[in-house]
């Protein structure tokens, strides 16, 4: 017999391993020599110690969770209770009691971490389900849809809670989806009506610009152009899809009008620059007329003046606030002297007041029906310099009104 600190091997090539309930048989190995016998199972024993020692790192280490750790104990301590081996087995049966408490302290460990992941769960659930329901009520078309998708991912990446409490706040967070969705698609019909309707009136609108963008009536029309403006912001915005390609119909009605007319009046411009050059030449002989010192004179001189002013037709548009201004100063400066002369004047001045009044009336009259006449006629150019002409007199009409009633008062 051949003996082992754990085993033997008795004569017949059986090989026993000592417990500490006594020994038992683990097998036989006739065919070797006791030592080989010995070592045969020795060596599993060692194989056994080795997968103890790999499953303590492992269980120590957290890599299995505590339900995995304790079947792979219950598994390993079968191997080793059964074990044909010869060894300090009842050691390895320690080793594998030990791992009992680690594993238990690990399950509290990550039932407080479950707790401490639920709990944290629960508050981002209601955080996400508080921020669905204040986007329900919100009119965040644009971004409001987004969010919730953002919402929802964030959802599905919480831990579950317990089942009554997440189905509760899982309701809440669809109600409010869906009342948002509801709404959404609701404002974006209503959008989408109002678009259409903005459809309708544009097209009506572009229409009309374009019967306007060839005519010629530069003030009328330019008036009608402003209107359908106004009219094309109060529509709204039509649907994405033909807005701009209205606006530029639109757009291109306008452009062709107000170049024609820009044209046109920078073509009476050129031919009225003649006409600021005689105006320029009868603004020096008004403004040497000023300081007055014989008011009777200056009148005479003054209404000269003013006749062929009126006769000398339009400037351009650019010096018709300067020479106007010009002229009307040298006007003021002969009034003031003439009020003043008023406040003392007899029955004659007043006569001679009517008398103006009666001349500039007369006068309009006759600008009024040449006017109707030229009008009648098509001619727009007469039509400009006659109601340029008629505004005139009817400024000096006025003035000479008030001289009149001032006599009278």
């Amino acid at each position: 017999m051949t003996s082992h600190e754990w085993g033997r091997v008795a004569d017949d090539g059986t090989v026993f391993v000592r417990t500490a309930d006594g020994e038992r048989s683990v097998g036989q190995y006739p065919e070797g020599t006791p030592e080989e016998a010995l070592k045969f199972y020795t060596d599993r024993f060692d194989a056994l110690a080795f997968e103890v020692g790999l499953l303590e790192q492992r269980v120590r280490a957290g890599v299995l969770s505590p339900e995995e750790a304790t079947a792979s104990v219950k598994t390993v301590r079968e191997q080793v209770t059964d074990a044909n081996a010869v060894g300090d087995l009842g050691s390895l049966a320690g080793r594998l009691d030990a791992l009992g408490p680690v594993i238990a302290e690990q399950r509290e460990a990550r039932k407080a971490e479950r707790a401490a992941k639920v709990a944290e769960s629960r508050t981002e659930k209601e955080r996400i389900v508080a921020e669905a329901e204040r986007l329900a009520e919100s009119n965040d078309w644009r971004q409001g849809a987004n969010r919730l998708r953002e919402l929802l991912d964030e959802w599905k990446a919480l831990p579950r809670l317990d089942r009554s409490a997440d189905d509760a706040l899982w309701r809440r967070f669809s109600t409010a989806r869906t009342a948002y969705t509801r709404r959404r698609k609701a404002h974006f019909a209503e959008q989408q009506e109002r678009r259409e309707g903005a459809r309708v009136v544009k097209e009506r609108l572009v229409v009309r610009a374009e019967e306007l963008a060839g005519s010629t009536e530069w003030g009328p029309t330019s008036g009608a152009f402003r209107d359908l403006m106004r009219e094309w912001k109060a529509a709204g915005p039509a649907p994405r899809d033909v807005d701009e390609q209205l606006w530029q119909r639109f757009r291109g009605a306008q452009d062709a009008f107000f170049g024609a007319r820009d044209a046109a009046n920078a073509k009476l411009d050129e031919e009225y620059a003649a006409n600021a050059v005689v105006k320029e030449q009868l603004l020096v002989e008004a403004e040497a007329l000023v300081p007055v010192t014989d008011l009777e004179a200056a009148k005479r001189s003054f209404r000269s003046i003013a006749e062929r002013w009126d006769a000398a037709g339009k400037v351009p548009r650019d010096r018709m606030k300067e020479l106007e201004g010009r002229i009307r100063k040298v006007e003021q400066s002969i009034r003031s002297l003439e009020d003043e002369q008023w406040r003392r004047s007899d029955p004659e001045k007043s006569a001679r007041a009517d008398d103006m009044v009666t001349q500039l009336e007369s006068a309009i009259a006759t600008i009024e029906a040449d006017l109707e006449k030229a009008r009648a006629a098509g001619d727009a150019k007469k039509v400009t310099e006659l109601e340029d002409n008629l505004a005139s007199r009817q400024q000096f009409l006025e003035m000479a009104r008030r001289a009149s009633d001032e006599f009278t008062g």
